[in-house]
């Protein structure tokens, strides 16, 4: 289980640096559209256009910010420790599907079989912490069943 553990972080590593580079190639677009921007005689259509230009720029500072601390938390877990409870880094096997505890990066699809990569705060993380294999929980009308923790 340590090596889907650490294939399981790879992806989530993939999916961060995704997001990196999408929000860096769309605030350089952004930046070389408001460079080739020119005056023209109609002085409120360039002002409109440079200011959707920053916003567009400002909205792609904001992704990369926060890829950025998705990436922060990745390298702030252990792949190669092994809990008795979930926390993060853990891989949490339940009746109703398998549980990476990282960050939200939804589906990740290991060796044919399908992973939720979850945030430790978000919902299903937050029932699953501490928890321990043989533990029962319930959300959202479903119930889950710990199998085992990895």
């Amino acid at each position: 289980m340590s090596d889907q553990k650490k294939e399981l972080h790879k992806l989530c590593v993939d999916y961060v640096l995704g997001r990196m580079d999408t929000a860096a190639q769309a605030i350089n677009a952004a930046q070389q559209a408001a460079n080739e921007e020119t005056k023209s005689s109609a002085g409120d259509k360039y002002e409109t256009g440079r200011a959707m230009m920053q916003q567009d720029t400002d909205r792609n500072k904001a992704q990369l910010n926060e890829a950025n601390k998705l990436m922060v938390a990745l390298n702030h877990i252990s792949v190669s420790s092994n809990s008795k409870i979930a926390l993060a880094g853990s891989l949490v096997i339940t009746n109703n599907g398998r549980f990476y505890i990282a960050i939200s990066a939804g589906i990740l699809t290991l060796n044919g079989e399908a992973y939720f990569a979850i945030s430790p705060a978000s919902p299903i993380g937050l029932c699953l912490n501490g928890k321990e294999a043989g533990d029962e929980f319930s959300l959202n009308g479903k119930q889950y069943h710990i199998e085992g923790i990895f």
